[in-house]
């Protein structure tokens, strides 16, 4: 059937969004998810994107702002072949066609204008920051210090999609991985599956509603498969560089939701998240997965689930098997050294990593490679990363799952085991731990503002949520074979 175009549909020969101008060859019908995004009607002939795609000023330099990380790493490169990318992403994967200054930069996934954008295709494109690197780099200023001084390549990314008619008023922006476009609608939105928690003021103090609101504007551009090479690349204005920080704001967003607010005032941040798993459940649709070393990939798999939540579709639950998530393939059931079960593995890190919980720590094994990290704990470099980057940042999204009676669809329950041990305020493993005493880490969270408000909500409300049945599935990721084995709970 021919797509006949209705007479009072808006059209535009050019879209502008955060910055980035999309230049069409004539008028197209185009419109706006209920995102904010822009979607257009297509094929549509984009003759230009500013900034323009391509190399960069001659001179342009970043030598002497490349610095090593602890390991000996960096991604970082002083490349001025392309600024200011744009892609087509069918599959995912490590390289990029964005910037030429992040070593996982390749020609061939770069786009140049002028460019036929295929109906049911997205296109990203981006800005990319010139040669003097952020420092402070998000205006709307992420709680954390390491993001603050990150010093990435690229500023911003908007995604405009082209399907072969328009959308309906209400509808979400389709993943931006792919060619299969699922439109999911707001209409369709649980809004009673939301709590509303009156949490005592005295104790718990909410974060800012507009920053949060902020942290979702973007796109997060996630079809990297959350490799560290992405880390100094990834849109400093849409996004945070690390997996630690993903869950942390994901965490204490989807506990706002469950407030006692209007429903006016939790729209836009949970359409924002709503967003957010839709991206996810595309890229995870098409092959990608989030299993990436040390802290790196946590914060993915919850988005997607809230969302099958909140739109009621069991699509967002029944993902493929290359759909591996970091907070499953880290946790699993043991016999631990000091009497737990809920066990915890790093799983990579510069090669495959072996557990180590089940060890006593005389025997846990050093660091192999230079860097501090590993000396600074005096224990393993997996240790450190369990005490530094995970555990700490997953228990608002497990209060929330809770909350939402969500363990049997998240069904992986050593992710839940090791996060009550983590949250526990008594050491009920004192006697096994004999004259060795509970890691300072552990039994809260960092002392930042939204930290300290899922903190508090954990200690107020975790005792009341609704007794509910666990997964179904006992397995265990070996790191080594990369594959699931076995895991039945002690």
């Amino acid at each position: 059937m021919l797509y006949a175009e209705p007479e009072d549909i808006s059209k535009a020969s050019s879209i502008t969004q955060h910055g980035i101008t999309w230049v069409f060859d004539r008028e197209y019908p185009v419109g706006q998810f209920v995102n904010g995004d822009w979607w257009v009607v297509g094929p549509v002939e984009i003759v230009d994107i500013t900034p323009r795609p391509g190399p960069a000023p001659e001179g342009e330099s970043i030598a002497d702002q490349i610095r090593l990380n602890q390991w000996g790493d960096t991604s970082l490169r002083d490349n001025n072949d392309w600024r200011h990318g744009s892609m087509v992403v069918m599959t995912p994967g490590s390289a990029q066609g964005y910037d030429s200054r992040n070593s996982n930069f390749r020609r061939e996934g770069a786009l140049e204008v002028p460019y036929s954008l295929e109906a049911h295709r997205s296109l990203i494109s981006s800005i990319s920051h010139s040669d003097e690197l952020p420092n402070q780099v998000m205006h709307h200023a992420l709680m954390w210090e390491s993001e603050k001084q990150s010093p990435r390549v690229m500023k911003t990314a908007a995604v405009l999609t082209c399907l072969s008619e328009p959308p309906p008023e209400d509808a979400f922006r389709p993943t931006y991985v792919g060619s299969e476009k699922r439109i999911f609608r707001a209409g369709d939105l649980q809004w009673d599956r939301l709590h509303s928690l009156d949490p005592d003021p005295s104790a718990v103090s909410v974060p800012d509603w507009e920053e949060f609101e902020r942290y979702f504007e973007r796109p997060w551009i996630d079809h990297l498969n959350g490799s560290w090479l992405g880390q100094l690349l990834l849109p400093t204005e849409n996004m945070p560089s690390y997996g630690r920080e993903n869950a942390r704001i994901v965490g204490a967003a989807s506990l706002m939701l469950h407030l006692d607010v209007p429903r006016e005032q939790k729209h836009d941040l949970l359409i924002r998240m709503v967003q957010l798993g839709i991206d996810l459940r595309g890229i995870a649709e098409v092959g990608g997965n989030w299993n990436e070393g040390g802290g790196h990939t946590s914060g993915r798999k919850w988005p997607i689930l809230f969302a099958g939540l909140m739109l009621d579709d069991a699509y967002f639950f029944e993902m493929p098997e290359t759909a591996i998530f970091h907070e499953d393939t880290q946790t699993y059931w043991g016999d631990g050294w000091a009497g737990q079960e809920a066990l915890w593995q790093m799983v990579t890190h510069h090669g495959c990593r072996e557990p180590y919980m089940h060890l006593d720590p005389d025997q846990w094994p050093e660091h192999d490679f230079d860097g501090s990290l590993g000396a600074r704990s005096g224990a393993s470099v997996s240790e450190s990363y369990r005490l530094c980057c995970t555990n700490v940042a997953w228990p608002g999204q497990a209060l929330a799952a809770l909350l939402m009676e969500a363990k049997s669809i998240w069904d992986h329950d050593a992710f839940f085991g090791n996060v009550e041990d983590w949250m526990r305020e008594e050491d009920i493993y004192a006697d096994g731990r004999g004259d060795r005493s509970r890691p300072s880490q552990e039994g809260g969270l960092f002392d930042m503002p939204a930290d300290q408000f899922v903190e508090q909500m954990w200690r107020q409300f975790r005792a009341s949520v609704p007794e509910q049945p666990g997964g179904a599935t006992f397995r265990m990721w070996h790191a080594c074979e990369s594959k699931w084995v076995s895991n039945p709970r002690p």
